[in-house]
């Protein structure tokens, strides 16, 4: 594993090794590492990977950007059996350990360092599962699958939860989610985005600049 703190800023290709071998990732790093201590990492989930989905998504791709626009290292992953990623799609569950042992790897690097997830459609609920067991600081759920897997199942995250959610997501039924944070116990923040289906076409810099003026007063906290 390389040393992140000696990396010039931009993106570089890593890999992690999980249970089921080589994890392929990408980590971002922001301008000015070496000016202070990383304050906090993100680690972001990419969609369904039977359904193409892979560290490459743009909106994947536009959490990791923003994220290091905010001052933190990123991270970006295929999920196993995707791109370079070894092993074969396990429905959540061995995502999900996946994702432990990333967490656990940046744990070391970063000690005192925050660990941020964020995901999107199938990430998010991956994400959302481990979010407890590494003691996130922040959960970002951009278009929580509410209707194909059980949020209700989940253990509370105990971190602030942001969930970004299209009006007229032809994917995810904007209701279930809608009605699901209704109901939901947990203290979710909900930004809403009106004539915007599942993918964020032409959205994606106003979920940037949202994102950006959201986290930047958490951030300047930190």
């Amino acid at each position: 594993m390389m040393a992140w703190q000696d990396l010039n800023a931009g993106e570089h290709r890593t890999e992690f090794h999980g249970e089921a071998g080589v994890i392929e990732a990408i980590v971002h790093i922001p301008e000015n590492i070496n000016d202070g201590q990383i304050k906090a990492v993100a680690v972001c989930c990419h969609p369904h990977p039977l359904f193409e989905g892979s560290m490459t998504n743009k909106v994947v791709h536009t959490l990791a950007k923003v994220m290091t626009k905010l001052g933190m290292i990123a991270v970006r992953f295929n999920f196993r059996g995707v791109g370079k990623s070894e092993g074969e799609h396990d429905h959540t569950r061995g995502e999900t350990r996946d994702l432990v042992a990333i967490c656990e790897v940046i744990k070391q690097q970063f000690p005192a360092a925050q660990i941020w997830l964020s995901g999107f459609s199938f990430g998010s609920y991956v994400s959302a599962k481990a979010a407890a067991e590494v003691g996130a600081a922040q959960l970002i759920s951009v278009s929580p699958p509410v209707g194909h897997y059980d949020f209700n199942d989940i253990a509370a995250p105990g971190c602030p939860w942001l969930v970004l959610m299209g009006e007229v997501d032809e994917v995810v039924s904007p209701e279930a989610v809608f009605n699901w944070l209704a109901e939901s116990p947990e203290r979710c923040t909900v930004i809403r985005f009106p004539e915007t289906g599942h993918f964020y076409h032409g959205k994606l810099v106003k979920m940037m600049d949202l994102l950006k003026s959201h986290f930047e007063p958490v951030v300047d906290a930190l």
